[in-house]
């Protein structure tokens, strides 16, 4: 698969863009484990362009990383062009276009999935985009608004016809959030469209390896990328790698090696933002990880660590839990 001169091989495993989620620290830790492209939290154009320091700080990418997307989101068609711009100067692989955040702040001011209502400004958007920087634009998207629409098919041809070099869909529509399963038909008859020539991500529901393999095979996606399935969960690329070269499932590793991982990530967050911030942001991650099911009493852990206030808490609590563990 190849997004402009960026080569990335065959079968390639994406991480998602997803707000407070996709910080640095964690793509840095899904790239070490295989993912082969990262995508920064979606950025506001409004926010951008009138400099505010914490949307700034979101546009910061490590060689490390790369190849990274910077992704955007906007209503109108300067501020984007604009918001672009700037992000081309944090000097990304690509540039994403978020046509497809549901969340009612976003989608019902007419942004992210909200684009999905006006299509002639979507692909105004996408054009002057397109046109206004040199680095690789792509955009991602879901099926429609509703089931009522949807609109994918034809609307993948139009955004091709933009200049954008890539296509990633959420095989869901709007009015779907993340209920559901996912539509990988449609995925597939955009990818299996012989009009359209770019290269065609999926994303949705893919929870593990042998999902992963199967969206490759029956679809004939040139990528697929893995949004929720890795909160919590950031070794998910390395299973996912190893199954795909191998047609085996990975080795379990043992519960010390997962939970060493989990807390360099809380340490790396409370590196970035303090203590009490860097707690709250890894909640998130702790509350949805798999690890942490097979313990005994696991709901009154779960409850615990969501409570825990200092890195030492949260550790202490981490390391009770262990000795509850239950190997598979």
């Amino acid at each position: 698969m190849k997004i402009g001169s960026i080569d990335l091989g065959k079968h390639p495993v994406l991480l998602a863009p997803m707000e407070d989620v996709t910080d640095l620290s964690f793509r840095l830790l899904c790239k070490q484990f295989g993912a082969d492209m990262v995508y920064t939290e979606f950025i506001s154009s409004d926010a951008l362009i009138r400099h505010v320091n914490k949307t700034k700080e979101k546009l910061k990418v490590a060689d490390e990383e790369r190849p990274v997307a910077i992704q955007i989101y906007g209503k109108d068609v300067e501020s984007m062009v604009e918001a672009a711009k700037i992000c081309e100067e944090a000097n990304p692989d690509i540039i994403d276009i978020n046509f497809g955040c549901p969340v009612k702040k976003i989608a019902g001011k007419g942004a992210g999935a909200g684009m999905l209502q006006n299509i002639p400004l979507m692909l105004k958007i996408t054009q002057e985009i397109v046109k206004a920087v040199n680095t690789p634009v792509t955009v991602k998207t879901r099926l429609g608004w509703d089931h009522d629409h949807y609109i994918i098919t034809t609307l993948a041809e139009q955004l091709q016809d933009c200049g954008i070099a890539a296509l990633s869909i959420h095989g869901r529509t709007r009015s779907q959030m993340y209920t559901g399963e996912a539509d990988w038909r449609l995925i597939g008859e955009v990818k299996n469209n012989p009009r359209v020539k770019i290269p065609v991500t999926g994303n949705g529901d893919i929870t593990s390896a042998e999902r992963c393999k199967e969206c490759f095979d029956r679809y004939g996606v040139d990528g697929v990328m893995i949004g929720r399935g890795s909160i919590g969960r950031p070794w998910i690329f390395r299973e996912i790698k190893y199954f795909l070269l191998t047609g085996e499932k990975l080795p379990a590793e043992s519960f010390s090696w997962y939970l060493d991982i989990l807390k360099k990530q809380a340490l790396q967050s409370v590196e970035r933002s303090g203590e009490r911030r860097g707690i709250l942001h890894i909640r998130r991650h702790l509350a949805v990880t798999p690890l942490f099911k097979r313990i005994y009493n696991f709901k009154q852990t779960r409850i615990a660590m969501l409570r825990a206030e200092t890195v030492d808490e949260l550790f202490n609590i981490m390391e009770l839990a262990g000795k509850d563990f239950q190997p598979q």
